[in-house]
């Protein structure tokens, strides 16, 4: 059996779920999509097309299946927005003559569109919603149903306009009774900019997953460009292997390529605070439009800090959820194969807490969304875990939540560790006390073993299904890095907020120095954990002279275990990020603490 595109439909059985449950919805270092997701929307889609049979489907997804063509009908209608740009589009009208509001869902940034969260609308019918999913112009295949012509724009006025555009097709196929939003990446986005923008204000409420705020300070913040995450994207959009940039509009692609050689920077923040939320929280707020957010602690794509400060502008009712984990892995298994089982638990949490709040705000339903806090924020790694099938562990108990009226309230104090010079055994000390006059130098220019993660949202997504990355600390490369610790902490530590650190850095050559900060929680038995980190790009220097500097990290909402000590590690390179300075390891780098401007790291406790 195929789809109405040509693609096969496979068996889905168990063990397509099986493989969603144990490896998540992300696929691989170069930025994929799971497979078996893929073959859950497909299947999906080649029952509700009638060219296979549901009964083929594990009993969930049959019975799913089965209601909503009983209750619905389903179409894929393509919705004009120019002369020459059409939409693609999956809709789900409900059958009866009561008033339904719609939920409607720009897809994320992936070459299938609309295709891979099937089981999310599904579910969004089941529950009484006509849903309108499309995909924003330039992504999917050419031919494909599921595909959108026209040029990426990345969420510009185009996307705002066609998103408008798009409700009034929901209002002339549904005439729905509420019009609420719900997008997951590039669709959360794009569902936030349409509220704000939408001249008739129509939009009753907005759900955005993984989230960004600020675009411009999620790509390029502390001076560094977020260079993976980019050159990631741009080959993520279902163009061939070297004509990604038949699928850009000129400017965007013009302004990308600006972007991934470091010039015209000023220009590059411009347009991506145009395409920010945070930007636009104004007309948010006075349109009255209801906001639920969801970001994780090791975001790679959107970093917590920049969306936590979009929210807290936010003066409509709202909510904010941070998650263990990385983008779009807590919100992934509710809407791509599980739409009742919990593959561990409270895995789809993310996901039923997102359709109770449209469920107050578009249906009226009885839900728990007014005894909310505005903020609940899960502690990293407090879970509870077993051993799992296969290797791995699997989480048995969920991780505590903090329930705050706003993120300001998580830090209740900070703790000022000051850093030493060398403590006999080659690292520095963080001590209590000030320490001037000291310098350490490392060889800049190559990665280390201390990186904020192997691979974008793979390696935090490891960390949602409850197996975050160990640490060897004992094998950072401590001629690339420097490392200052504490002393075992009784009591250990509640971290919660984000840290700030001084120092001063030197270079022996050239006038410009990379630096990342880590920080990590060591263990006893000598493994560690990481918790937060940040880059930092220093311009303006002079050779043999050095520079006091600040910067902040990405918050965190972590418990330092009794008896734990707490690293800072500060190295010149990660795979994420841009980089300034000789390649391979040939300059030197030298940290150092001025007198009266004392190194010093502030940790935020809560």
């Amino acid at each position: 059996m195929t789809t109405e595109g040509g693609e096969p439909t496979a068996a889905i059985t168990d063990a397509t779920l099986a493989d969603i449950a144990a490896n998540g919805i992300w696929r691989g270092a170069s930025l994929d999509i799971n497979p078996a997701v893929l073959a859950v929307a497909r299947a999906l889609l080649a029952a509700l097309q009638g060219t296979a049979p549901a009964a083929a489907l594990p009993e969930d997804l049959r019975k799913l299946v089965e209601q909503i063509l009983r209750e619905a009908g389903v179409t894929f209608p393509r919705i004009p927005v120019t002369e020459e740009v059409s939409l693609s589009a999956f809709a789900i009208e409900q059958k009866t003559s009561e008033p339904r509001p719609v939920v409607i869902v720009p897809a994320g940034w992936n070459p299938y569109g609309w295709l891979p969260f099937l089981v999310g609308y599904l579910s969004l019918a089941a529950r009484g919603y006509h849903v309108l999913a499309y995909t924003p112009r330039g992504f999917g295949a050419p031919g494909e149903l599921y595909s959108s012509n026209g040029f990426i724009g990345v969420a510009g006025r185009d996307d705002w306009e066609d998103g408008s555009l798009v409700i009034d097709h929901a209002e002339g196929l549904f005439s729905p009774s509420k019009v609420g939003f719900l997008g997951l990446s590039y669709g959360s986005g794009i569902s936030q900019l349409v509220a704000a923008h939408d001249q008739q204000n129509r939009v009753s409420a907005v759900a955005a997953l993984s989230t960004w705020g600020n675009l411009a300070t999620s790509l390029y913040d502390h001076g560094t460009r977020h260079l993976k995450a980019v050159e990631l994207l741009i080959k993520f959009t279902g163009a061939e292997e070297g004509k990604e940039h038949e699928r850009f509009d000129e400017e965007t692609w013009r302004i990308l390529q600006n972007f991934l050689a470091g010039r015209e920077m000023e220009e590059v923040v411009r347009w991506g605070h145009a395409r920010s939320p945070e930007t636009y929280v104004d007309l948010t707020n006075s349109q009255g439009v209801p906001t639920f957010y969801s970001n994780t602690w090791h975001e790679s794509l959107f970093p917590a800090g920049e969306a936590i400060a979009t929210f807290e502008k936010l003066t409509v009712p709202k909510h904010l959820n941070l998650w263990i984990g990385d983008h779009g892995a807590p919100e992934g298994l509710g809407i791509t194969g599980f739409p009742s089982g919990t593959p561990f638990v409270g895995s789809l949490t993310p996901t039923l807490e997102t359709f109770a709040w449209l469920d107050h705000h578009l249906l009226g339903k009885p839900t728990e969304v007014p005894d909310w806090p505005v903020v609940n924020s899960q502690v990293m790694f407090t879970y509870d875990t077993a051993p799992a099938i296969g290797g791995g562990r699997r989480i048995t108990k969920a991780a505590r939540r903090e329930p705050l009226d706003s993120w300001s309230e998580a830090t209740t104090g900070t703790e000022a560790w000051y850093l030493s010079g060398t403590n006999g055994n080659g690292d520095g000390a963080l001590s209590d006390k000030p320490s001037a006059g000291w310098s350490r130098t490392f060889t800049a220019g190559s990665e280390t073993s201390a990186t904020a993660m192997d691979d974008i949202m793979e390696t935090g997504q490891k960390e949602w299904f409850g197996n975050p990355k160990a640490y060897d600390p004992a094998g950072f490369e401590r001629d690339r890095l420097l490392v200052w610790s504490t002393e075992a902490l009784a009591g250990g530590r509640r971290i919660r907020g984000a840290a700030t650190l001084r120092l001063a850095v030197g270079v022996e050559a050239g006038d410009a120095a990379s630096l990342v900060a880590y920080l990590f929680d060591l263990d006893p038995d000598g493994s560690a954990r990481i918790i937060t980190h940040e880059p930092l790009t220093v311009t303006g220097l002079s050779a043999g002279t050095e520079r006091t500097v600040d910067w902040t990290l990405q918050p965190a909402a972590y418990d330092l275990g009794d008896g734990h000590r707490l690293a800072l590690v500060v190295n010149s390179r990660d795979r994420l990020y841009s980089f300034v300075g000789g390649e391979g390891g040939t300059g030197r780098t030298t940290v150092t603490s001025l007198s009266r401007e004392e190194a010093l790291l502030k940790l935020p406790l809560g």
